[in-house]
């Protein structure tokens, strides 16, 4: 048992789900019916799989407590596979600690065109009297 958790603290659980099939092979064969469902335990949830081998007795299966023991595994899974996720959100773009703000950008605007020159103002009809006094 102490090799046991000699690799559980150093290694994680999937090294001492490993040392525990070499040091008792016999449990994991009465454990397990197939060989696939501890292969896919230790790949995807391994703290659930060893989890299972603790609570595990030949005689009952599991029973009472045990499955609030198979919830927290499940739970050490779950949280470390998030941790992993949250520790890598500031390697996967737009989801960095800092909120990404897009920029929007107007339309590209045409440079304007000379308006028309505006026409001349008119000017006051030039009286041809000379008989009108001037200002």
């Amino acid at each position: 048992m102490c090799c046991f958790f000699t690799a559980l603290v150093f290694l994680g659980p999937r090294a001492a789900v490993l040392v525990w099939w070499l040091i008792n092979p016999l449990r994991f064969s009465a454990a397990f019916n197939t060989f696939i469902l501890p292969i896919l335990g230790i790949i995807f949830l391994p703290w659930t799989t060893l989890m299972y081998l603790v609570v595990w007795s030949p005689a009952t299966g599991i029973y009472g407590l045990d499955w609030l023991w198979l919830g927290l595994g499940l739970v050490a899974d779950i949280a470390m596979h998030g941790g992993g996720a949250w520790g890598n959100k500031d390697k996967i773009p737009g989801y960095g600690s800092e909120p990404q703000t897009i920029e929007k950008t107007a339309a590209p605007v045409e440079p304007a065109t000379p308006a028309a020159p505006a026409p001349p103002a008119e000017e006051p009809p030039v009286s041809t009297d000379d008989s009108a006094p001037q200002a």
